[in-house]
């Protein structure tokens, strides 16, 4: 079944709003065919038009569209929300009020007040909402998540996640892309931080199972002029004695897109980078170590089910993306039908992993700025 699509901002010179584009359309679930690109009425008009959209549904602004959209007998099935991250709670409270599923970029918002009210409305309204953590769409990320959940490792002890690029090493002036990240107006109070240790948390409690009880963190400006953080060293603690180190940074000079996790406990390690994501490392306890490759045999359903070509037909970026989009769209079919919610909406990133990583930017900021002292994750601090 295909999905219609409607999108709020991504549009000329935007980097993700492409990214989302191509992700929805891999799997053939759905079409694009409403949207308010920009923040001027004019070219947002005008990049609907360029991409095809019917002139009555290439809007000027967010509030006509969630208006217009809800009054039409076809109206769109879901919104795609890829806006700077001050931009995200006011569209996405509009659509859920509206009864219209929201797939909203991460972090959910700028601050965690924000986060809460629209749990509360996903909540009250029955809405479906999905946040696009996209790297747990990859097919041995989940691979990963279902060992842990099978006891494969034992006891889960250690944590290591990180994410290095270094697209941010020198000041960028004039560039759209780094100067909204570097803006707390409109990134909120995290830089790298928000940008992509968020993505680096999520990948760690997504794959064990649970978020981490307590930070500790240490952030740094490198570059000198920038307002927030560049770079991001912390320390995680889980209720069940696991122990985590998770480093983030945008000013690692010859790193790309350095996003790697690793896992051990008891009886066995697992080892994963995005660079070189159809491969997962396991090592069994006294064993030589295995190399477990994507559409490989022995791997779990969620992983089979997040597999689309044979293995040694290398899948990445984009396909993981799309996975998002193609689960999203299952979950979205079957709440419009009134059926049962599908198994893999256990694998979906919803509001709550949302709330779960605006907690994590808020605490780790309380925490740098005292020091690294221990902060909780709880809703102790909400």
């Amino acid at each position: 079944m295909r999905l219609s699509l409607g999108m709020i901002g991504g549009g000329e010179g935007a980097f993700i709003g492409g990214v989302h584009r191509m992700a929805a359309r891999l799997d053939d679930r759905w079409t694009l065919v409403a949207g308010a690109f920009s923040s001027d009425p004019e070219r947002s008009r005008a990049f609907g038009r360029n991409l095809g959209l019917d002139d009555g549904r290439c809007y000027g602004d967010w509030p006509s569209m969630a208006r217009d959209e809800a009054a039409r007998p076809d109206r769109i099935d879901a919104v795609a929300i890829v806006t700077p991250n001050h931009l995200h709670h006011e569209p996405a409270r509009a659509f859920l009020e509206a009864g219209i599923a929201v797939i909203c970029d991460k972090p959910l918002t700028t601050g965690l007040a924000e986060a809460l009210d629209l749990q509360q409305t996903v909540a009250r309204t029955r809405t479906p909402f999905v946040l696009t953590h996209n790297y747990s769409g990859y097919a041995m990320v989940r691979q990963m998540r279902a060992m842990v959940a099978d006891g494969a490792l034992g006891a889960v002890r250690v944590v290591q996640a990180e994410y290095a690029q270094d697209w941010l090493a020198t000041a960028l002036p004039g560039n759209k892309q780094a100067d909204w990240r570097g803006d707390p107006a409109q990134a909120g109070p995290g830089g790298a931080l928000g940008d992509i240790a968020t993505h680096a948390y999520h990948l760690a409690t997504f794959v064990v199972g649970e978020p981490a009880s307590q930070i500790s963190a240490e952030t740094s400006r490198f570059v000198a002029g920038r307002r927030l953080d560049d770079d991001v060293q912390l320390r995680l603690r889980w209720t069940g004695g696991a122990r985590g180190q998770l480093w983030a940074s945008q000013v690692a000079v010859g790193a790309a897109n350095g996003l790697r996790l690793r896992v051990y406990g008891e009886t066995g390690g697992l080892e994963w980078a995005q660079e070189d994501p159809d491969m997962l490392r396991f090592t069994p306890l006294g064993e030589a170590p295995r190399l477990l490759r994507r559409g490989g045999p022995d791997l779990s359903a969620a992983a089979l089910a997040a597999t689309r070509i044979p293995a040694g037909h290398p899948e990445g970026y984009l396909e993981g993306f799309a996975r998002i989009y193609a689960d999203a769209a299952d979950l979205i079919a079957a709440h419009k039908a009134g059926r049962p919610i599908p198994a893999i909406a256990d694998s979906l990133p919803g509001v709550e992993a949302g709330v779960e990583g605006v907690r994590f930017i808020e605490a780790a900021v309380r925490s740098a700025a005292a020091d690294g002292r221990w902060m909780s994750l709880g809703e102790d601090q909400a």
